[in-house]
């Protein structure tokens, strides 16, 4: 596929634009990756699902992609949780992340081109936290490392806090992360300096300690990608606090534009509500396969829907939406079995055309997959029922089209990759 006109939604910006990549036919793209404490739930494989599709949007496209996703294993959640299981902590996060993959590969998402982990990032991050304290941007304060966010001019410049809330005197926070959607207003922590009875430590340059989780996804940014990237990607969540931290932390270090394009996935909500292990209403990929769903359509209802905003899951919502998937896969079977022997069709050649063209024409939309799902299946639809009437049509055109179609949406059972 030659490039053509692709519109995205840019939180930072807040409005969609035409996008265009630093370098002409590549694109480099960080979606920030779990904190695997635990086991992912299919409201966290929503986001990945939409950074994937993107990622295989932009292929379809002709864009040569480098994707980073990566794993938070060493921060306040996980050493707690480790200790409650008696294990040590990259103990814990080994087995979260095994698991974390093989979901990735149940659900036909792409591996990333890198996927680093904190515990692998350490020099980096010291290396960060160094030049960070060289040019006033951070502090020392008992023993840990502080930044400053008021010494960074475009601060806030991703979600937007009230500024004029800024407290007069100094506060500082000093956990990896906070709950809800508020704003901390102060300094946040860079580097947990050691203390007595810590069990998860590293020595250093700067001494005894870990690297805080708002210096560790600029540490792997800058290790894998560089100062300079396209696209940044996470949950609606990132927006308060988490990413503007990032982008306060990289480039006040490299003095670049740190990304042009942000994008942020809606929340999955079960119920109505929001998915907790004290609701009781967690639901994992397995609790669904085991109901007798298949990949594709768990896959398929995370997708249908635009990626910004807030899904529900229920049953019955599920049911009905996998049930569309399911007359379009049934209606490409009743094609591919077809007699292909008639030879070339104008009219077919028409259809198949329309399919491409209504799938790029949605999908440029800002990732309109669910216009372009239905889209498919109207154009479908208008081929003759039943394979006597099929048989009247060349139909591996109209495969061949789909084929390259599901290598973006992966919920028909036609790409390989």
């Amino acid at each position: 596929m030659g490039l053509h006109l692709l519109s995205l939604y840019n939180s930072l910006t807040r409005q969609v634009e035409p996008f265009r990549s630093l370098k002409e036919g590549e694109v480099k793209m960080f979606t920030c990756g779990p904190s695997i404490y635990h086991r992912p739930h299919i409201g966290n494989y929503r986001t990945f699902l939409f950074e994937d599709m993107l990622q295989r949007y932009l292929e379809y496209q002709g864009y040569e992609v480098t994707r980073v996703l990566n794993c938070t294993d060493v921060e306040d959640k996980s050493i707690l949780e480790a200790k409650k299981h008696h294990m040590d902590v990259l103990e814990l996060t080994g087995k979260c992340s095994k698991l974390f993959f093989q979901d990735l590969a149940l659900l036909k998402m792409k591996p990333p081109t890198f996927s680093p982990r904190s515990s692998t990032s350490i020099e980096p991050a010291v290396d960060i936290i160094q030049d960070l304290l060289e040019k006033g941007y951070a502090y020392w304060y008992r023993g840990s490392v502080y930044y400053d966010p008021l010494k960074f001019d475009d601060f806030g410049k991703l979600g937007r806090p009230d500024m004029s809330r800024w407290p007069k005197t100094r506060r500082r926070f000093h956990r990896d992360t906070y709950p809800g959607n508020y704003w901390n207003l102060g300094d946040f922590i860079l580097w947990h300096g050691y203390r007595e009875g810590d069990t998860v430590y590293w020595d250093s340059p700067i001494g005894k300690g870990r690297p805080a989780w708002n210096v560790q996804d600029p540490a792997m940014v800058l290790q894998t990608l560089g100062p300079s990237l396209d696209i940044c990607c996470g949950g609606e969540d990132n927006l308060v606090r988490h990413h503007d931290y990032t982008i306060a932390v990289v480039e006040s270090v490299t003095g670049k534009k740190m990304a042009n394009y942000w994008l942020h996935g809606g929340h999955l909500l079960v119920d109505g509500r929001k998915m907790s292990k004290s609701k009781g209403n967690v639901i994992y990929p397995d609790d669904l396969l085991k109901k007798g769903y298949t990949a594709e359509e768990i896959r398929f209802f995370l997708l249908y829907s635009s990626y910004r905003k807030r899904l529900n899951f229920t049953f019955d919502k599920f049911k009905k939406v996998t049930g569309k998937l399911s007359q379009v896969q049934e209606m490409i079977d009743t094609i591919k079995i077809a007699d292909d022997t008639k030879g070339s069709d104008n009219r077919t050649e028409t259809l198949a055309g329309h399919l491409q063209a209504v799938f790029e024409e949605n999908m440029d939309n800002d990732l309109d997959v669910k216009k372009a799902f239905d889209g498919i299946s109207s154009t479908l639809s208008r081929l003759p029922s039943g394979q006597q009437g099929a048989e009247q049509e060349n139909t591996q055109e109209i495969i061949s089209v789909l084929t390259v179609i599901d290598s973006v949406l992966h919920v028909f059972g036609l790409s390989d990759h």
